[in-house]
């Protein structure tokens, strides 16, 4: 048997995390198992993971009915949150160990609410980082711009945290300099930067679902020529990908220089960027193809388990994520001339991942509400 692909794609120096999580995997060795196995090193949640567990399991039952009369929806979701990833760090400590707290993270999310008010996703982040209490959390904070002020403030305070929800290179690099404030404010306060750790989480297949879209419209109004619209149809599947390793290469650009290599050498660690929203939502594209697209050094690519098991079974693993950079330049300036806006299309994207987490939020509580309800004595 052929050594694991997923072991080839950790051994180039890319880092494998889960894209979910749940109570049944963390007690029943599932998730020792893939660290073993399959070089996973780290995991990550969002309200619509939570969202998913939480509806369908009855492995929370028994702490729902043991918590705390009067606790409100939310603070229950706090309540089961803060325990899985408490207990995920702890499963994930060999790893955070044994690479002296380079990987081995687990990320909790604040709430979809606060995206928009940096005080209070500060507020919000110092609460879940003190709950969960484990050097190896992350607590992710969406890309906005208020986001980013945020970002510079958790750091600055010792707090690991995910950037997540990033589409644009614009918003990529508003992030990694919210990261550098960060470490020399901490620095200037005379506080050490070497325990911290960050990623910059950029999502991929999202882009191509929506720039596909609005190709497609092109591609069926009447009157444009064949060869135009064949034009059209070439640009599909191939925008997210251009998009990904325009944003590694501004990470190459801003991690090295004087102002980086100061800042290396007081210990701090490379702001590394995560492919997020790797899973093919078009059929009619390979499978793997975003994970295959964007593999290279100081990178993590978070993948749902489907993904996970995609890959291990028919993955190829070389080095592409800094491969054909002006192609993707000239790919992205085609679809600007076709009429696509990229920024658009990235500042779209945002508000829809903030209003789809919001919408699993709202959701995973009314769940709750009604669980607590059917779990009651008298309850259906």
């Amino acid at each position: 048997m052929g050594q694991n692909r997923l072991q080839e794609l950790h051994d180039v120096g890319q880092s494998i995390w889960l894209d979910s999580i749940d109570r049944r995997m963390l007690t029943d060795g599932e998730l020792e198992r893939h660290i073993r196995d399959d070089a996973l090193t780290g995991m990550t949640s969002n309200p619509t993971i939570f969202q998913k567990a939480l509806a369908s399991s009855d492995a929370y039952d028994e702490q729902l009915l043991a918590a705390e009369q009067g606790l409100t929806p939310m603070q229950l979701f706090e309540l089961v949150e803060t325990t899985d990833v408490r207990d995920a760090c702890d499963i994930f400590a060999g790893v955070y160990s044994a690479t002296r707290g380079a990987d081995g993270f687990v990320s909790i999310e604040v709430s979809p609410g606060v995206s928009h008010s940096a005080d209070a996703t500060v507020e919000e982040a110092r609460r879940l980082w003190k709950t969960v209490d484990r050097p190896n959390v992350m607590v992710k904070v969406p890309g906005t711009p208020e986001g980013a002020i945020a970002v510079r403030r958790l750091i600055a305070e010792g707090i690991n945290v995910n950037i997540t929800l990033l589409f644009a290179i614009e918003a990529h690099e508003r992030v990694i300099e919210a990261y550098l404030a960060g470490l020399e404010d901490r620095i200037k306060a005379r506080k050490p930067v070497d325990g911290l750790a960050s990623v910059a989480s950029f999502f991929v297949s999202r882009v191509d679902t929506e720039i596909d879209k609005r190709l497609d419209a092109l591609i069926a109004k009447g009157g444009a020529p064949q060869q135009e619209r064949e034009r059209l149809q070439l640009l599909k599947g191939r925008a997210a990908i251009a998009n990904a390793k325009l944003a590694y290469r501004l990470f190459a650009q801003k991690f090295s220089g004087p102002r980086w290599e100061a800042l290396s050498k007081q210990g701090a660690r490379v702001q590394r960027p995560l492919w997020a929203s790797t899973s093919t939502k078009n059929p009619a594209y390979r499978d793997v193809m975003y994970v295959e697209e964007l593999i290279g050094p100081d990178t993590v690519d978070t993948m749902p388990p489907a993904t996970i098991d995609s890959f291990k079974d028919h993955g190829t693993v070389a080095r592409t994520v800094d491969k054909r950079l002006p192609a993707a330049e000239v790919l992205l300036k085609e679809i600007e001339a076709v009429g696509i806006s990229i920024r658009e299309v990235t500042e779209k994207l945002l508000i829809d991942g903030i209003a789809s987490f919001q919408k699993s939020f709202d959701e995973l509580l009314a769940g709750l509400e009604a669980k607590i309800g059917s779990l009651a004595p008298g309850g259906k």
